[in-house]
């Protein structure tokens, strides 16, 4: 190839001999998984005096259904109602461990601990597994020591807060915001409107709420446990 002043342009290439790496082919990289998701749904809703905590019965592996009749709720005292979604094997283990220190609360003080304590309680089990964490997410509902209705909402370390509602799981992108609309009323409508919630009303909106996620969810179905918990009644 010449240019137009009339010099020739000379090209070297260079070639290096195949490594021993390049002949055992492309390089992979194995790795292992210790979590795999069951999914499911749970939520939770509290009024003045009442809290009630439901949560599907399908648990799923890829788009194989393992079981239509498992549930995720589980009661831990009189008052408190906890619903986990998740990895199966890691929810039943840490049901296990918060229903035995419920156990010894209940040796050591004569009584059974408090909705806030548990909350706590959870909260510090799930902080102190977080370099390894529980593949659980989590809705704890009940009434306080004052007879109010109480919802605690979990990330899967352990941070919490207590609000009125709170949805988790595979369906909760499709639950939370018909929870907003319909419990805590983040449109456009007067506040002062608001109805008092009911437990039968509140029910209802459960059944509607997990039959409208099963639509579009297909981790989310079959059957659904519902945990209603009032002041003074077991």
């Amino acid at each position: 190839r010449t240019h137009n002043r009339g010099q020739m342009e000379s090209r070297t290439a260079i070639f290096s001999a195949p490594t021993a790496a390049d002949a055992a082919g492309p390089r992979t990289r194995h790795g292992f998984s210790p979590y795999v998701n069951n999914g499911g749904t749970v939520l939770g809703i509290c009024g003045s005096d009442f809290a009630i905590v439901a949560g599907d019965t399908r648990l799923s592996e890829g788009y194989s259904i393992s079981s239509r009749t498992y549930t995720k709720v589980i009661q831990l005292t009189d008052t408190t109602v906890l619903a986990t979604a998740g990895m199966q094997a890691d929810f039943h283990t840490l049901h296990k461990v918060l229903l035995t220190r419920v156990r010894q609360y209940e040796d050591d003080h004569g009584h059974q601990p408090s909705t806030p304590a548990l909350a706590q309680l959870l909260s510090v089990i799930l902080y102190s597994r977080r370099f390894f964490p529980y593949y659980a997410f989590n809705v704890l509902g009940g009434v306080d020591d004052d007879g109010k209705g109480c919802v605690f909402s979990y990330d899967a370390v352990g941070s919490f807060e207590r609000v009125q509602y709170s949805a988790s799981g595979t369906g909760h992108e499709l639950v939370q915001p018909l929870m907003d609309q319909q419990i805590g009323w983040k449109d456009q409508r007067a506040t002062a409107l608001k109805p008092v919630l009911s437990v039968e009303a509140t029910v209802d909106l459960l059944k509607d709420t997990f039959a409208s996620a099963s639509e579009r969810d297909i981790y989310t179905g079959d059957y659904l446990d519902i945990c209603v918990v009032q002041a003074g009644k077991k």
